[in-house]
């Protein structure tokens, strides 16, 4: 009996451990300034993003080849998935087109038009938050795709998670901005 009330009380407090910390999300996307409509269905295919963001710990740089993660800072949810929804939502609103999806599409029919987006670079290092990707556009009709680079950086204004967080989240704005333009 004491075995199992010692073990229960063991559980209890690892448990506490673990589920402290500060949880972090990119807020939902800022309105778009410049709206302009389009009918044309857009399917939100994949948002790839680097390895380190895969963990849920918050990565920054302290050089070009050394990041380490911060301690108590963790993504509330996977950043590929979190990026996706922010940008199906930012779509819908800046092209005024409820007939933005992320992949599956649980349409009826596939999309005209199919993004893609790489990101390579997502991280705060020495005071800037660093944002670099490609996104390509194909059109299911015609086979064409285009292709686009962007890249960006924003000043922190502090090195603790919350500083860091807030400018990732206006480094991403700028990115969404840049891709809401790109789609003609």
């Amino acid at each position: 009996m004491r075995t199992t009330l010692f073990a229960f009380f063991l559980i209890l407090m690892l448990g506490g451990c673990a589920g402290s910390g500060n949880y972090y999300i990119l807020s939902n996307p800022s309105q778009p300034v410049h709206v302009r409509q389009t009918h044309t269905s857009i399917g939100v295919e994949t948002v790839t993003v680097p390895k380190y963001l895969f963990k849920r710990d918050l990565a920054v740089a302290k050089s070009a080849n050394h990041i380490v993660f911060l301690s108590g800072a963790q993504w509330a949810e996977d950043m590929d998935e979190g990026l996706t929804r922010r940008v199906v939502t930012y779509l819908q609103h800046a092209l005024h087109n409820p007939d933005v999806h992320a992949y599956p599409w649980g349409v009826e029919q596939q999309p005209k038009r199919i993004l893609n987006i790489a990101i390579s670079r997502f991280i705060a290092q020495n005071g800037k938050v660093y944002l670099d990707a490609s996104w390509s556009l194909e059109d299911t009709q015609s086979g064409r795709s285009t292709s686009h680079l962007f890249s960006t950086s924003v000043e922190t204004g502090g090195s603790d998670a919350e500083h860091i967080v807030a400018a990732m989240d206006r480094a991403f704005g700028r990115f969404e901005a840049a891709l809401a333009r790109g789609l003609k």
